[in-house]
């Protein structure tokens, strides 16, 4: 792009001081001499008369590292790199030639010289990767500083990476060229293309083919052919001489067009030649395609599939007139006023030429958008129609929206041309789908009265269609008038104008409204108006007419109207004012007499109202004396009531309260017995629990004490008692007296111990006497 086109000029009379900033320049011309010179901030220039800044200021060139552009006819320079001037002082250049700039060390911005064009901005230098590389052709001859090889143009090889490829004016950059990655049990197959050496080191002819199966990346070289087909690839080849296609177990002849589909690897022999690349086109339900057969021309769509064009076929792009395309690009409801053609008669020629190239441009502009190739379709808004014709089969297909027209390729929309503007022209408004409406549109007419007058009628008028989609003859009356809005127009404006016309200007000045209704309308068989207007052609109906103006066009006219209508006012004014008077004073004295028939009734119900006042009073006193008496005897019954009841309830608390307490005091000894009885259960349980223990002990102890003592002790002392017992009282020579009352046995064992007493008793025995065991026979003694 040349850095003139975005560069800004200053207009003849502009402020003749140029402040450059730095890293600005300008370009100044003089037009003595004709010779353009550069200005290069920070400066302050000023202009001379004869001098014309043609550009600027512009920001100077910066060019930042690892980047580079693209000077066209760059400025000549010596060996020390100062630019060079002809005789004139014209700075010299080198036309149509091209200079790569790189960034430079200090990275110093650089102005352009007249006549400089930056032919490419500011580009990042191109960075190889690794297993890619550059396929590069000479344009020009050369010397390759980095291979130290001669090239010539024509000649081409690879630049491979990893490396940054710095761009030369004699080379050009065909294409990026990525390394075919083999895997184990993989092979790929090569073919010659010219004489070269492989990457092997051995010499291949043209030609001949060859694998290689080294795992790993490889990198085809320049002149070696091969081409890898996705599943969603193909392409396309052409015989140019004659052999046999293995692959396909054919023969081939010049001339001869086939296609290979993916996924494959396919080296194409010397024989063969690639047409074309193909690749599948997607598509959606909505989508499609124009495809034509190159054999027998006929041309298809295709919808709603992923297709890939085969040998035979080539995309075919459908031409529609511009007008189409223009609506093909507007909304139709919310552009369907928008008018087509200029109606505005008295514009200039020249007014009307730049409106309608700005208009063909705009138009122009979006269709450049469209892909004539593609399948076109149209949305039909709601309550609207589409006619689509087929030139082919003679016949008409009527598209109801909501709906998506897809257009077949030997369909065209029926464009409708419509009357537009007020008052109404033909050809104003063109469209592709129709409204079904209601709607309304506007027309305004000229009609003449009996008497010759001559007004202007603003009509405004509603219609809408009634048709029967699902019968196709009656869908198709929409499109059998073309015109429909300029047909109903003129059909309504020829019926005003006939009744308008047998009918004088006071007449219809009084009754427009009737008149109008009546004449479009008509009357039914019950001489009422109808409400509505029916075309049968297309099934058109008008339901109301609006009257929005009426004026007259004649300027007699116009005046006597307004002194007729100022007159008819003027008495209409003084009528309705001595109307209103009489009535007022009619008013006036009716109401008087009523006020005073009002004003005696009145009295007359007072009186009575009176009355009625002081018999109410002296029945309120009765009542009020009677009642006072009867509310006594009843507050003293009720009361001594309300005692008794009161009293009864007091003694029913009473012994409730009492009994409450009873309750309670029994309750509460209850739980005192209760709680003694526990208590005493309790000391008893643990008194014998004591004494159960006591025992046990003194069982213990006896028991240890007889352990003790041992069993031959305690048998000698129970043998040893009896014989001391006996030999004491043989000892004493007592003789003794036994008295008892012949009842109680005699113990005679222990009869000597008891006579002894505890003499001769042991610690046990005692014990047990002193326990209150006492001796129960009396004895005495006798010589």
């Amino acid at each position: 792009m040349s850095r003139s086109g975005t560069r800004t000029s200053h207009q003849e009379g502009s402020n003749p001081l140029y402040r450059i900033p730095p890293y600005y320049y300008i370009h100044v011309l003089d037009q003595n001499t004709n010779i353009t010179r550069l200005e290069v901030g920070p400066k302050t220039f000023i202009k001379q008369d004869n001098e014309t800044v043609t550009i600027g200021p512009e920001r100077m060139i910066t060019v930042p590292p690892h980047h580079y552009c693209t000077i066209e006819s760059p400025v000549v320079r010596n060996e020390a790199g100062v630019v060079q001037f002809d005789e004139n002082g014209q700075v010299k250049l080198l036309h149509a030639d091209l200079e790569i700039r790189l960034a430079k060390p200090d990275q110093i911005p650089f102005p352009l010289y007249p006549g400089e064009i930056l032919r490419h901005p500011v580009t990042a230098l191109k960075v190889v990767a690794a297993n890619s590389a550059l396929h590069l052709r000479a344009v020009l001859d050369l010397y390759d500083e980095t291979t130290n090889e001669q090239r010539h143009a024509g000649d081409e090889w690879l630049f491979e990476g990893p490396a940054t490829y710095i761009p030369r004016k004699e080379i050009s950059v065909e294409e990026q060229v990525r390394a075919i990655i083999i895997g184990p049990n993989q092979a790929i197959r090569l073919s010659a293309r010219k004489e070269i050496t492989d990457r092997a080191g051995q010499r291949r002819v043209t030609g001949e083919e060859w694998l290689v199966k080294k795992t790993g990346a490889y990198l085809p070289l320049v002149h070696v052919s091969i081409f890898i087909l996705g599943e969603d690839e193909g392409i396309i080849l052409r015989c140019a001489e004659a052999f046999h296609d293995q692959q396909a177990n054919t023969d081939r002849n010049p001339g001869d067009r086939w296609m290979i589909r993916g996924p494959i690897e396919y080296i194409p022999p010397t024989q063969v030649q690639v047409a074309i690349r193909r690749k599948a086109i997607p598509l959606d339900e909505n989508e499609g395609i124009y495809v034509r057969d190159t054999k027998t021309g006929r041309v298809r769509a295709v919808i709603g599939e992923t297709y890939m064009l085969t040998q035979d076929e080539e995309l075919w792009e459908k031409e529609l007139p511009q007008r189409v395309e223009e609506l093909l690009t507007r909304d139709p409801l919310a552009e369907r006023n928008v008018q087509t053609h200029s109606q505005t008669s008295n514009k200039s020629q020249q007014q009307a030429t730049t409106a309608s190239v700005i208009e063909i441009t705009s138009v122009k502009s979006k269709l450049s958008a469209r892909d004539k190739s593609k399948l076109i379709t149209y949305p039909v808004p709601h309550n609207a129609v589409v006619q689509i014709y087929n030139y082919k089969s003679k016949k008409a297909r009527i598209i109801f929206g909501p709906e998506l027209v897809m257009l077949g390729p030997d369909e065209q929309f029926t464009l409708m041309s419509l009357s537009g503007s007020v008052p109404k022209k033909p050809n104003q408004n063109q469209t592709l789908c129709l409204l079904l409406g209601p709607d309304f549109f506007t027309d305004v007419i000229v009609i003449e009265t009996a008497d010759h007058a001559r007004l202007s009628l603003r009509l405004s008028y509603n219609w809408h269609f009634e048709v029967n989609k699902d019968d196709e003859k009656d869908a198709g009356k929409l499109f059998s008038v073309p015109d429909f809005v300029g047909d109903a127009a003129k059909a309504i404006a020829s019926r005003i104008r006939g009744a308008v016309a047998g009918t004088k200007f006071d007449d219809f000045h009084q009754n427009s409204a009737h008149i109008i209704r009546t004449s479009v309308f008509g009357i039914d068989a019950n001489q009422h108006i109808s409400d509505r207007f029916v075309f049968p052609q297309n099934n058109l109906i008008i339901t109301s007419v609006d009257i929005q103006s009426v004026e007259p066009v004649d300027q007699r006219t116009r005046d006597a109207l307004q002194k007729s209508v100022q007159l008819a006012i003027e008495i209409t004014t003084n009528s309705q004012e001595a109307a209103a008077k009489h009535e007022a004073s009619r008013r006036e004295q009716e109401a008087k007499g009523l006020l005073e028939r009002q004003r005696i009734k009145d009295e007359g119900e007072a009186e009575e109202v009176r009355k009625q006042l002081l018999l109410l009073q002296a029945e309120s006193a009765a009542v009020e004396i009677t009642g006072q008496a009867k509310a006594e005897a009843l507050s003293h019954a009720e009361s001594a009531r309300i005692q008794g009841e009161a009293a009864v309830e007091q003694a029913t608390l009473k012994a409730k309260a009492a009994k409450i307490e009873s309750e309670s005091e029994l309750l509460r000894l209850t739980s005192a017995r209760e709680a003694e009885i526990k208590y005493l259960r309790e000391k008893n349980e643990l008194e014998i629990s004591r004494l159960a223990e006591v025992s046990r002990i003194e069982t213990e102890k006896f028991k240890l004490q007889v352990e003790s003592i041992g069993a031959p002790t305690i048998q000698a002392i129970a043998t040893s008692s009896a014989d001391t017992q006996v030999k004491l009282l043989q000892a004493l020579g007592l003789q003794s007296m036994l008295v008892t009352d012949g009842h109680t046995p005699i113990n005679l064992m222990g009869f000597g111990q008891g006579l002894l007493g505890d003499i001769t008793s042991s610690p046990i025995k005692k014990q047990r006497l002193s326990n209150g065991v006492s001796n129960k026979y009396n004895v005495e003694e006798t010589e």
